[in-house]
C-alpha cells in the first residue's frame, strides 16, 4: 500500500489582497508536499478560496457586480501568485463549487439529524469584517477585540450547533495527543480556552443571502466557518467514502496562521466529532510577519506585496528567505536589508561559490568529467558522514515543520564543503602527477555532497536545485534513492557553473 500524505493551507478570503502571510503558509505547505513526494509518498496538497459571506456580498454590491462575478475576478490574484511562487498544489477548492456545496449540505444534515443542530434565537454583538459574534464582556469599548472596528447588536433566528456537548471529548483528545496542536504555546492556549467552557455555536445567518442555504430552510444561510472549514473534506470528494476521501482523510497537517487557531482546533474538531469523522492528525499555527518592526496594515502602507518581491529578488531567493529567516511557529520581521543579506551571504557566497569553484576545478583538471574516486581518507570520511547526517537531520526537522533548522543543517554542509576544498587544496594536488587519484577522490566527494544538497534543496528552491543538478550532470527528478552517497557516476559530464545568485550591491532603493 502506498504511503500517503495530505496537507492543506487555509482557504483564502477572496476579498483580501494576497500578502506575505498568505505566501508564507502556502510556501510552507508546498515545501512539505514536494519533500514528501521526493520521499516516495502519494501527496494531496490542497489550497483554495473562501468566497461566501456578508463581506463579499457587500463588496460586490459596492462594485456593481454579483458576488460570484467578484469572486471569479479576484480569485485569479491568488492563482496567479501561486503560479509565480512555484506552488505545486494538487487541487484548488472554491467554496462556490457544486462539489463543495454538496458536501457542506450533507455534513449539516448529518449533524442536524443527530440532534446536534437545533433552531433557536441569537442575540449578540456582531463584527461584520471578522464575521464573528462577541459577547458584551469580550468587547473593548464596544469594538471588536480582534480588529478594533465597531460592532452592532444583532438578534436573529439561528440554528445552533451543540458545541458544549463535545467539550470533554475534545479536551480528552487534545490531552491524549500532544502533537494535535502545534507549536506547544498554541496548544496551551486552546487547552485553557476549552477548559473555560464551550458555548453552543450559532451556525446560520438570515441577514444576508450569499452562501449555502440550510437544507430544508433556505431562509437561513450556513455560517461561513461551518461552510469554509468543510473544504478540507469536500475537496477529497466527501461524502463519498471511496476515492480520495477514503485514501487521504484524516489530514496529516492543517497549516494555518495563528489568528484562525480557534476555528481549526475547537470548531472544526467538534463538527467532525458530531459527524463521527476522524480528527486531523495535526494543526500547526505559524506566527505573523511584521515589517521593519511594525504590524502590517493598509493604513501604514507597509503591506509586503509578494509579486513585487519576486520581481525584484527572484522566486527562489524569496522562497529561501521566508523559510530560513524565522523559526516556523514564531513571529518574524521582514526587512529588505535582511533579505539582501541572505542572498549575498547564504546564496551567493556559500551555495553559489561552492558550485562555481568545484565545477570550474573539475573542468580545469579533468576536462569536466567525474573520475573514479580512490580510497577515502579521514577528512573525506568525515565530510561524507556530515553529508549523510544532513539527510537524516532534514528528515527529522521537516517532520516537525522546522524549516529553518532543516535549511541550517544543509548550510552547515555547504560551509563544510567550502572548508573541505580549502583544506584539501586541489590546486596543490593538481601540480603533482602522483596525486591524480587523490585529486579525483577530493573532486568526487565535493561534487557528490553537492548533488545530495541539491536533492534536499529541491523542495525549497526548485529552480535553483534543477540548475545546480544540471551543472552536476544529473538528469531526472530527485528521488529518495538518490539521497544515498555514491549516486554520482564515474564519467558524468560536469558543466562549469555560472553564478547561481549574483550579489546585490545596490543599496540605494532598499
Amino acid at each position: 500500500m502506498s504511503r500517503t500524505f495530505y496537507i492543506t493551507t487555509p482557504i483564502y478570503y477572496v476579498n483580501d489582497v494576497p500578502h506575505i502571510g498568505h505566501a508564507y503558509t502556502t510556501l510552507a505547505a508546498d515545501v512539505m508536499s514536494r519533500y514528501k513526494k521526493l520521499k516516495g509518498y502519494e501527496v494531496f496538497f490542497l489550497t483554495g478560496s473562501d468566497e461566501h459571506g456578508q463581506k463579499v456580498e457587500k463588496a460586490a454590491l459596492a462594485a456593481g457586480e454579483t458576488p460570484l462575478e467578484l469572486a471569479d475576478r479576484v480569485v485569479k490574484r491568488f492563482q496567479a501568485l501561486w503560479d509565480k511562487l512555484g506552488i505545486s498544489y494538487t487541487d484548488f477548492i472554491r467554496t462556490t463549487q457544486e462539489r463543495h456545496k454538496k458536501g457542506v449540505s450533507h455534513l449539516f444534515e448529518k449533524v442536524l439529524a443527530k440532534g446536534d443542530i437545533y433552531l433557536g434565537e441569537y442575540e449578540d454583538w456582531y463584527c461584520t469584517p471578522c464575521e464573528t459574534f462577541w459577547t458584551e464582556t469580550q468587547l473593548i469599548d464596544y469594538k471588536c477585540p480582534d480588529c478594533n472596528r465597531p460592532t452592532e447588536k444583532l438578534k436573529e433566528e439561528s440554528y445552533f450547533f451543540r458545541m458544549s456537548k463535545y467539550q470533554e471529548q475534545l479536551l480528552a483528545h487534545i490531552e491524549a495527543n500532544p502533537d494535535f496542536i502545534q507549536p506547544k504555546s498554541r496548544r496551551n492556549e486552546i487547552l485553557s480556552f476549552v477548559k473555560e467552557g464551550l458555548r453552543d455555536l450559532s451556525v446560520s445567518r438570515t441577514s444576508f443571502t450569499w452562501g449555502i442555504p440550510v437544507p430544508g430552510n433556505d431562509k437561513h444561510i450556513i455560517y461561513v466557518w461551518f461552510d469554509a472549514l468543510t473544504n478540507y473534506i469536500t475537496a477529497l470528494g466527501y461524502p463519498d467514502d471511496g476515492g480520495n476521501f477514503g485514501k487521504f482523510w484524516p489530514v496529516d497537517v492543517h497549516l494555518i496562521g495563528k489568528d484562525i487557531l480557534r476555528f481549526h482546533t475547537v470548531y472544526w474538531p467538534t463538527f467532525l466529532l458530531a459527524a463521527g469523522l476522524p480528527l486531523p492528525n495535526k494543526v500547526f499555527a505559524h506566527g505573523w510577519w511584521t515589517v521593519e518592526g511594525q504590524k502590517m496594515s493598509k493604513s501604514l502602507q507597509n503591506v509586503v506585496e509578494p509579486n513585487m518581491l519576486i520581481d525584484k529578488y527572484g522566486v527562489d531567493a524569496v522562497r529561501y528567505f521566508l523559510l530560513r529567516e524565522v523559526p516556523f511557529g514564531l513571529d518574524g520581521d521582514f526587512s529588505h536589508a535582511a533579505l539582501v543579506h541572505r542572498i549575498n551571504s547564504d546564496l551567493a557566497n556559500d551555495l553559489g561559490n561552492l558550485l562555481s569553484r568545484s565545477t570550474a576545478m573539475v573542468n580545469k583538471y579533468f576536462g569536466g568529467t567525474v573520475q573514479a574516486p580512490g580510497a577515502l581518507a579521514e577528512i573525506d570520511l568525515a565530510y561524507k558522514a556530515k553529508t549523510e547526517a544532513m539527510v537524516e537531520q532534514v528528515d527529522v526537522n521537516l517532520d516537525e515543520l522546522a524549516f529553518s533548522r532543516a535549511l541550517q543543517s544543509i548550510w552547515e554542509v555547504i560551509s563544510a564543503g567550502n572548508k573541505y576544498i580549502d583544506e584539501t587544496a586541489p590546486w596543490t594536488l593538481a601540480k603533482d602527477p602522483s596525486q591524480q587519484e587523490r585529486l579525483a577522490t577530493v573532486m568526487y566527494c565535493v561534487l557528490e555532497s553537492q548533488r545530495i544538497i541539491y536533492f534536499l534543496l529541491s523542495p525549497f528552491m526548485p529552480k535553483t536545485a534543477a540548475k545546480g543538478l544540471y551543472y552536476l550532470g544529473w538528469q531526472g527528478t530527485p528521488d529518495e534513492a538518490g539521497l544515498g552517497w555514491g549516486g554520482l557516476e564515474t564519467g558524468t559530464g560536469i558543466v562549469k557553473a555560472e553564478p547561481l545568485f549574483p550579489r546585490i550591491e545596490d543599496k540605494t532603493d532598499l
